[in-house]
Order: structure tokens, then C-alpha cells, then sequence
């Protein structure tokens, strides 16, 4: 684990420094205050800190109060080193924002324990950022295909749609539906029919770009939200998805698979007018719709709503 020394006496930065490279440590050292919160601020900086009281340009207690006032999403644990032995100063160091305080000239096995203290508390931190991340990304995406889920695929489309229109940017959608998926689930079994979803849903991935949205829309469709796309450029995407899928056949226990995808697509490239998420899906719901008619494994794409279907829409709402 990285630790940082931070220290104006080179003798006792260097002593501090063996004694931590000795324990396993890969130490960072600053000659004053300044340079200590420099190196706590960076993003792969230390979590664990030995801070001396008195030093130049920022103290210790200066060191503690500008490090809370990062807001940085990992903790980092202050020990801060001094002469002071009055309780007054304790109480001080410990309301400027350290965790843990120690006398100079300091025991080495104390050190290493007060510092194994600090390693457990990051490690239960470390545990607990990921059980919120955990539940956080269970809250949002699809159990089985680990895609956005139809609650947050449908507020990500309404959060591009306004900022498209604030910004006057296209904003492209697609809704696409796995064809003949009853047929696969009844004649290979449901288990077959997870893996197509599975592998599709990667493959869906792999095709757009790392801040477009997909998602699971329900069943064996997904919405996949483009910002930034016009028209010319979501048919250029949308064939690269539909070949995606079409080109190699899905893995499942039952052997093999060759499906495809019929998809309806639609670019919002005027904005004279707001445009909703029920209007989008509407569109995109009745191009698919058409693509399946037409024989499936296809992209149908659908106009824009009219500027003046837009805003009798809104004028009929309540």
C-alpha cells in the first residue's frame, strides 16, 4: 500500500521511509506541507499519511484541513506526528481532521500498528464502496444481461433528449427485437434462450460507442440511444448492429444459433419543438412493427415527428 511521509527533517523523513519500506510499504515523501497535500490530491495518490506537525508553508493541521476539503471519493488516513503531548493539542489535531495521532520520537511497532489500524479501516471502506456500488448497478441494470434496465434506458433517452435539444445536437434511437424468439425458447428451451440474450447483449455493446446507451427493454427487445447521430450516420450504425448480431451464430447448450434482428430506428434532428419519449418510442415502436412485416432481420427507419404533430401533442395535454 502507497503511504506518504511528510516531513521538513530529511534524517527523520528517511529514518520513517526505511522503517515503512521495511513493513511492505511504497512510500511517498514530502519536505513540507504544501507538497504533502499535492501528493494527497492526486488521483493514485497515498490513502495512508504520516503528517509532522511543524513544517513549513502548511503545518500538519494545514495539511489535515485542505485534505478534507477535497471531497475525493476514496478516504485517506492521517496520522499526525508531534511533540505536542498536551491533550489541548490532541483535541486540536484531531478537529483539524486527523484520525490518529503519535509522539516523536515514535516506537516502530506502534507505528506499524497504529498504521495497520488505518489499513484495516480503508479496507472496510473499500468493502463498503463496493457493496453501494453493488446494489447501485443492481438497481439500474438486467439480471441476466447486465444491460440497463427499462427504468433506466428510459430516463437516460429523456436526459439525451434534453440535452440534444438544449444543445441542438441529433439524437438517434433504436429499438430492436430478437426474431422468432418464442420459436427459440420453445424448441431449444429457456436456457438457450438466456444465452442468445446474453451474447447478443454483447455484441450489441461492442457496436456502439462507449457513451451510448443500451439497454433491456423488455422480454427480448432493447433500446439503444445514440447522441449525437444523424440520420446518415444511425443507418450506418444500425446495419453494423443488425450484421453484429447476424453474422456468427450464438453458443447456447442446445449447439449453435443463427438469429437475427428486426429493428425500428429514428433521428431527432429538429427541435423547433420539444419532443417526448412517448412520441420516440411511438415512432421507433412502429417502424419495428413494419420490419416485421416486411420479413424480418431488417432496419425500418421512421421520419421525425412533424414539428406541427409535436406541438398538437402538447397542446393537448392537460
Amino acid at each position: 500500500m502507497k503511504i506518504l511521509v511528510a516531513d521538513d527533517d530529511p534524517i527523520s523523513r528517511r529514518m520513517m521511509a526505511r522503517i515503512l519500506e521495511q513493513s511492505g510499504y511504497q512510500v511517498t515523501t514530502a519536505a513540507n506541507g504544501r507538497e504533502a497535500v499535492s501528493e494527497l490530491a492526486k488521483p493514485d495518490g497515498p490513502r495512508l499519511a504520516l503528517v509532522d506537525w511543524m513544517m513549513p508553508e502548511l503545518d500538519g493541521l494545514g495539511v489535515c484541513r485542505e485534505v478534507r476539503n477535497l471531497h475525493e471519493e476514496s478516504y485517506i488516513y492521517i496520522v499526525l506526528l508531534t511533540s505536542k503531548e498536551s491533550s489541548e493539542d490532541v483535541v486540536q489535531g484531531l478537529e483539524a481532521g486527523a484520525d490518529d495521532y503519535l509522539t516523536k520520537p515514535c516506537d516502530p511497532a506502534e507505528l506499524k500498528a497504529r498504521l495497520h489500524t488505518g489499513r484495516r479501516i480503508l479496507e472496510l471502506e473499500n468493502k463498503l464502496v463496493e457493496a453501494r456500488e453493488n446494489m447501485r448497478f443492481k438497481a439500474t441494470h438486467d439480471a441476466l444481461t447486465s444491460l440497463w434496465d427499462r427504468g433506466a434506458i428510459m430516463s437516460l433517452l429523456q436526459s439525451e433528449l434534453s440535452r440534444s435539444r438544449r444543445d441542438g445536437l441529433p439524437v438517434s434511437v433504436i429499438l430492436c427485437d430478437v426474431d422468432y424468439f418464442k420459436f427459440i425458447n420453445d424448441t431449444h428451451g429457456h436456457q438457450a434462450g438466456d444465452s442468445v440474450l446474453e451474447e447478443i447483449s454483447r455484441r450489441m455493446l461492442s457496436s456502439v460507442r462507449a457513451h451510448d446507451s443500451v439497454g433491456r427493454y423488455g422480454g427480448e427487445e432493447f433500446l439503444i440511444v445514440l447522441g449525437g447521430i444523424d440520420r446518415d450516420h444511425l443507418q450506418l450504425r444500425a446495419e453494423q448492429l443488425r450484421n453484429a448480431i447476424r453474422s456468427t451464430p450464438c453458443e447456447t447448450v442446445t449447439g449453435p444459433l443463427l438469429v437475427s434482428l428486426s429493428a425500428g430506428a429514428t433521428t431527432i434532428e429538429s427541435w423547433q419543438q420539444p419532443v417526448s419519449v412517448e412520441q420516440v418510442l411511438k415512432l421507433v415502436d412502429q417502424a419495428l412493427y413494419r420490419a416485421k412485416e416486411q420479413g424480418r432481420n431488417r432496419i425500418i427507419y421512421a421520419d421525425s415527428p412533424a414539428p406541427e404533430i409535436v406541438a398538437a401533442a402538447e397542446a393537448a395535454k392537460p
